[in-house]
């Protein structure tokens, strides 16, 4: 017996046995009026049909007719735990001010350093439990966080244990991400800090199981090739997984390195180059990209999504939410930016933020797809087919979201229970 069953659904498993890559990002495993039985927070079955042998008398049924039905969003890119706001930037991005010009000046990242180490532990607490329930209600059920806003020993600690602590329904990887830029107190000591990163917080954060992953920002002005490659290997020596925030904004070969350095995913890529791609293909890396921050930075292009398909790269896609390039938590919006921006086909972007998305964090065996045996997370989309998602645009198609097995918003309304939830990594 289940304890729920979604009937008459429209249902999209994204069901895969690995990333899904090239025209196999067209495929979204549709069954027509099928079923999905949920037990114990596992997906038990899923077919055709209307799943009656799973009722009894306390199986809770969900009548999905005329709705879609697929798996939890999850985001694989995100800066969740910082404090304040840099709605003082609009004006220069408005005036053409390039971003890293505003990083200079003491704005950008710099700005949310110090607003991030003058919070509280609860502050940052009620901030991001805040960013947490805005995404569970528009679909996300699993997220990536990376550190970032600290850039010391002691508030980056604060920070990746403020994402271990915190309960809530939706599950997060942490990612420890202190090569986010050079602090003030070390701008002319950029060998101090890299020293700081690889000698003390490093070991700390493998030791102390407070991230699974380690990031960098190598970009011109930020860290160098060579600076990123030491830092990330640093980390790969302690047991920490490699990502990137690689060519963004110039090509500065980051993506020729994470296929060089095995890292499981490079971010961005605006101005990666064919060489860089074909690297990242031998590499076996996840190309994470984040239109988004294309959009909000006006940099007038994106990411190059069709080249690295028709190459044959399993394409993942992400919000970047962070306080200065990209201040939105909803993987919905970045839906519309993907197709309208980049040019991708509704089934491209909804497998690139289920499945794909979950082998980007090294979670796609246990979910992104619709599928018996994974987590039971499920979204139930007041839309007749996947297209109308991406065409309606601007709203929140959710009616219903199921994590874990368990209901969690109802009617496009949260309703679950604080303090029932355990941080799961």
């Amino acid at each position: 017996m289940a304890d729920i069953v979604i009937k008459n659904a429209r249902i999209l498993t994204c069901k895969s046995s690995g990333p899904k890559f090239g025209k196999y990002m067209q495929e979204l495993g549709i069954i027509e009026k099928g079923f999905i039985a949920i037990e114990n927070g596992i997906i038990k079955e899923v077919g055709e049909g209307s799943g009656e042998r799973f009722y009894n008398e306390h199986t809770k049924i969900i009548d999905a007719k005329n709705k879609t039905v697929l798996p939890g969003f999850v985001d694989p890119h995100t800066h969740l735990v910082h404090y304040g706001s840099r709605e003082d930037e609009l004006d220069l991005k408005l005036k053409g001010v390039p971003y890293i010009e505003i990083l200079k000046r003491g704005g950008g990242i710099l700005s949310t350093v110090k607003a991030t180490r003058s919070a509280s532990k609860d502050e940052l607490m009620k901030k991001i439990k805040k960013s947490l329930d805005l995404m569970l209600l528009w679909g996300t059920t699993t997220v990536e966080a990376k550190s970032g806003y600290g850039l010391n020993f002691e508030d980056e600690v604060k920070c990746l244990n403020v994402l271990k602590d915190c309960g809530h329904p939706v599950d997060i990887v942490r990612t420890y991400m202190g090569a986010h830029a050079i602090p003030e107190e070390y701008k002319h000591d950029r060998e101090g800090y890299i020293k700081l990163m690889t000698e003390e917080v490093i070991p700390y954060v493998a030791e102390n199981k407070l991230a699974e992953f380690i990031d960098c920002f190598c970009e011109e002005g930020v860290f160098s090739i060579e600076e990123s490659e030491r830092i990330l290997l640093k980390g790969k020596e302690y047991g920490l997984k490699i990502k990137i925030h690689a060519d963004e904004i110039e090509p500065m070969g980051g993506a020729e390195l994470a296929g060089r350095i095995g890292a499981v995913s490079a971010e961005h890529l605006v101005a990666a180059s064919d060489e860089g791609i074909e690297a990242m293909k031998k590499g076996n890396v996840i190309p994470v990209l984040l239109p988004g921050t294309s959009f909000y930075l006006r940099l007038g292009k994106y990411a190059r999504a069709r080249k690295m398909i028709e190459m044959g790269l399993p394409i993942a896609l992400a919000t970047d939410y962070n306080p200065g390039t990209c201040p939105t938590e909803s993987l919905q919006s970045i839906m519309v930016f993907a197709s309208m921006g980049m040019g991708l086909t509704p089934s491209e972007v909804i497998n690139a933020m289920t499945i794909n998305a979950a082998y980007a964090i090294c979670r796609g065996n246990e979910i992104g797809s619709i599928e018996k045996g994974k987590k039971a997370d499920v979204l139930i989309m007041d839309a007749p087919n996947e297209n109308y998602i991406i065409y309606h645009f601007g709203i929140n198609h959710i009616d219903t979201v199921i994590k874990n097995g368990e209901i969690v918003v109802r009617e496009g309304m949260l309703c679950y229970k604080e303090g029932e939830f355990t941080w799961n990594i």
